[in-house]
């Protein structure tokens, strides 16, 4: 019987820090993250992927107020369907590019949209970094000229932040359930959704950014699937990060990673998001989250337990090794 993994991969994976976020690097970044999808694949599971992408959605943002005297800019709920669009299209070329003779693969772009309640806290408080780093003089030009909310990102400059509400709903899961029943690579949920409010006469989207991490576990939930995967830049959670009693977490059950969440092991600007997301979709019926790198995703999930790397979290009734 097939297994389905929901595979979140960050936004910064499209456009690193070091790069300007061109369409040549954006094509290349796919075709990296293309091979955990086949790695995965082979390995047996079904996969669907959500993505992230907040340097994409604010560059795009960037493009249409630089542009709004000649066309009309767009809210972002609107650019968020617009990347959705165009981050599918490059995980679905850079898969047919990357994939080996022999390989059957079908692959399907949903434009998705994810209920959020309208009193949601986050839309007094918006904590989402989205678009370029801003660095001096010009982290004050865009507050006073654009009236962007700024905050320091990691050391790394400013970033411009948006609230992110938390999905309640991803409203297309049935036809996403379908798709990936019968072995299609489904790509959704891209950039956490399009975050929509239902105002007593309709939905309507809102100018918010879901977190990719929560997204994809809120869809892994609908979805009963069996794996969360959240691939980032390193290949094990630490604890006691950059202390002489830090170590690398290996496999470990639900309950002590809360433990560890709630000893603020996991900051909010790195890690934090991953590991709630992960808890969530296992307090709600799922059975194994890992975390981390995208070449080790699929060894992450090995039936071989001698061949599994990463950090793997189980449900709190599985067998966890000492």
């Amino acid at each position: 019987m097939s297994r389905t993994a929901v595979v979140a991969l960050g936004g910064n994976a499209f456009t690193r820090e070091d790069q300007k976020g061109t369409f040549e690097e954006l094509a290349a970044n796919a075709r990296t993250m293309a091979n955990t999808v086949h790695a995965l694949r082979r390995s047996g599971w079904n996969v669907v992927i959500v993505h992230g992408n907040g340097p994409q959605v604010g560059n795009l943002a960037i493009q249409q107020e630089e542009g709004s005297s000649v066309v009309p800019a767009l809210p972002l709920s609107a650019l968020g369907a617009m990347t959705q669009g165009q981050l599918g299209s490059l995980i679905s070329i850079a898969l047919r590019q990357t994939a080996r003779a022999g390989d059957d693969i079908d692959i399907a772009t949903i434009v998705t949209h994810v209920a959020v309640a309208s009193d949601d806290p986050a839309f007094d408080d918006p904590r989402k970094p989205i678009g370029p780093f801003f660095h001096g003089d010009a982290v004050n030009e865009m507050v006073e000229t654009r009236g962007w909310t700024m905050i320091e990102d990691s050391g790394r400059g400013h970033r411009r932040v948006v609230p992110s509400p938390k999905p309640q709903a991803i409203l297309e899961a049935a036809s996403i359930r379908v798709l990936a029943d019968a072995g299609v690579v489904v790509v959704a949920a891209g950039g956490g959704g399009v975050p929509v409010v239902d105002e007593g006469n309709g939905l309507v989207g809102v100018d918010a950014v879901i977190d990719k991490d929560y997204a994809a576990q809120q869809l892994a939930n609908q979805l009963g699937a069996d794996a969360l995967v959240l691939v980032t830049g390193v290949k094990n959670v630490m604890v006691d990060f950059g202390k002489p009693t830090q170590r690398a977490i290996e496999e470990v059950g639900v309950d002590e990673v809360e433990v560890h969440l709630s000893d603020g092991q996991f900051p909010e600007g790195s890690m934090g998001p991953k590991v709630r997301a992960g808890i969530a979709f296992l307090r709600n019926g799922g059975r194994t989250v890992v975390v981390t790198t995208p070449e080790f995703a699929a060894d992450a999930l090995a039936d071989d337990e001698a061949a599994r790397v990463g950090t793997r979290i189980v449900a709190a009734d599985a067998t966890v090794e000492a």
